[in-house]
């Protein structure tokens, strides 16, 4: 498993934070348990297994939400 930390640009509302976290959580491979968008700091958190989904596909998700991603960061645990 891995976490991952997504720095997010463009989230700002409540209503985006909800289809940020229900996008990642319906991805095959993220630990649905740990999905977490910090509204305040606008980074979304989770883990995942990395031979199912990668974090660029991720980002790629939350792009065509119409999101932008500034940077991410992917710890293994």
């Amino acid at each position: 498993m891995q976490k991952a930390t997504i720095q997010l640009e463009t989230l700002t509302c409540p209503s985006c934070k909800m289809k940020i976290e229900n996008a990642t959580k319906a991805m095959e491979g993220v630990d649905k348990d740990s999905v977490e968008v910090l509204f305040n700091s606008s980074k979304l958190k989770f883990n995942f297994d990395e031979t199912k989904v990668k974090v660029e596909e991720v980002e790629n998700a939350i792009k065509k939400l119409g999101y932008d991603v500034k940077k991410s960061q992917v710890k293994s645990i």
